[in-house]
């Protein structure tokens, strides 16, 4: 399999895996959304930049209808916004919040 097509699958199936344990089906809570970040994150440039408090930020960031849940969508930008963090990271960018020339390339 292509390795973009097994990361499609894998959000996908994250997703429904963890959606599906308690709640509302089809929608992960903040419990489930933590067990998300603390279990399937194991790279440590990513998991050492994710605290509590981190979580707590991401389901107020993430839930935009303020039902206490995230739906498949708001994970997908969740798992966008940590994609940036890695990308920038390894190219040396550090998280800068500037919008520098290099960084409206990306």
């Amino acid at each position: 399999m292509a390795r973009l097509d097994s990361a499609i699958i894998s959000i996908v199936e994250v997703f429904m895996e963890y959606a599906d344990d308690e709640g509302k089906k089809g929608q992960l809570n903040k419990e489930e959304l933590k067990r998300v970040l603390e279990k399937e994150i194991q790279n440590p440039e990513l998991k050492d930049k994710i605290s509590a408090g981190d979580i707590e930020e991401a389901m107020e960031l993430l839930d935009k209808n303020h039902d206490g849940e995230v739906n498949f969508r708001e994970f997908c930008k969740c798992v966008c916004v940590l994609a940036k963090c890695y990308y920038q990271s390894k190219r040396g960018k550090g998280g800068k919040k500037s919008k520098g020339k290099e960084d409206q390339e990306d």
